[in-house]
């Protein structure tokens, strides 16, 4: 949420920033989420939808006007005889607060900044009359929330999965960088989302030397071109936190024949990349990759969500 979108809007209008501040039970978004409500109307991200959400987008027009900072509960229980506004099974506190003016833009700048070079920010939410400010140091009455670099995708090989590759990874969040030699594929006209990269896989990778969040997706047009990239990813001081390789089980056998390096480094490969969902062109190649991303990233388990229903309903609901 701090980002270039937010910084945009306090350049001409104030907004009121909405944060999960505390769960208890099943609810639809988690500590931390937010969503942007502008003067100008318009709504940027969620805290879940629903009858919850628009309870907090009411009170945010209020506090618009008012500046003064509040708390909003969210009941998601369903429980007879009182107001819920949803039956997740939950409760949900949001803290509301109006961001306007020099001061809020320069904090979310400063953050941005950080974030961008891939550092770690901790951010300080007082519920007093302060405003938000960077520390470690908590103070009582406060929400100190640690906001890591959005996650950063390098997609080695600009062909036709890594086309959709991008598109599905900036949808659900991640920076996306292409690296490939050739410019009639990778350009900026094929990518308009991601950054493109013409030079060496090793200088991307060392320019990203320092990045926390960085996952790659190696889906080029030969396995020549996976060795290289492979032992510079692999390589790296600051291990990825995700690295997958296309191909079958002979393509990905034979790069790892080729590759002298340490087979422990290897068990950290996903290969062939991407979940199991029978994915055959390259729109459901990028899906199931994303999903694997998204997999580790959320640290999921990769099965059906529908699984335990559907094998209690099978045994009689036992």
């Amino acid at each position: 949420m701090f980002d270039r979108q937010f910084a945009q809007v306090l350049e001409t209008m104030p907004a009121v920033l909405a944060t999960v501040i505390q769960t208890q039970g099943s609810v639809p978004r988690e500590v931390g989420a937010k969503m942007l409500i502008c003067a100008d109307g318009r709504i940027l991200g969620t805290i879940g939808g629903g009858a919850g959400e628009a309870k907090v987008i009411q009170q945010a027009r209020a506090i618009l006007e008012t500046g003064r900072k509040q708390w909003v509960e969210i009941d998601l229980t369903g429980a007879p005889n009182r107001e819920t506004q949803g039956i997740c099974g939950g409760m949900m506190r949001v803290w509301l607060e109006r961001w306007q003016g020099e001061r809020s833009l320069s904090l979310v700048r400063q953050m941005m900044t950080m974030l961008e070079s891939g550092q770690a920010v901790s951010i300080v939410t007082p519920f007093d009359d302060r405003f938000p400010y960077l520390s470690q140091d908590c103070p009582e009455q406060a929400f100190i929330e640690t906001l890591h670099p959005a996650p950063t995708l390098l997609i080695v090989g600009a062909g036709h999965c890594g086309i959709q590759l991008a598109k599905v990874a900036d949808l659900v969040g991640f920076q996306v960088i292409v690296q490939d030699d050739r410019a009639e594929w990778a350009n900026a006209e094929l990518y308009p989302q991601a950054r493109v990269a013409h030079c060496a896989i090793e200088q991307v990778v060392d320019e990203l030397a320092n990045h926390t969040e960085l996952y790659a997706a190696l889906v080029t047009r030969g396995y020549q071109y996976d060795l290289a990239a492979l032992k510079a990813l692999l390589n790296r001081k600051l291990p990825c936190r995700y690295l997958g390789m296309i191909g079958s089980e002979k393509r990905v056998r034979k790069v790892y024949q080729t590759l002298e390096i340490d087979p422990e480094k290897l068990r950290s490969i996903y290969a062939p990349i991407g979940l199991e969902i029978g994915a055959l062109t390259p729109e459901e190649i990028a899906v199931s990759i994303c999903a694997e991303l998204i997999m580790v990233r959320r640290g999921g388990t990769g099965r059906s969500l529908s699984e335990r229903l559907r094998t209690a309903n099978s045994s009689g609901g036992r």
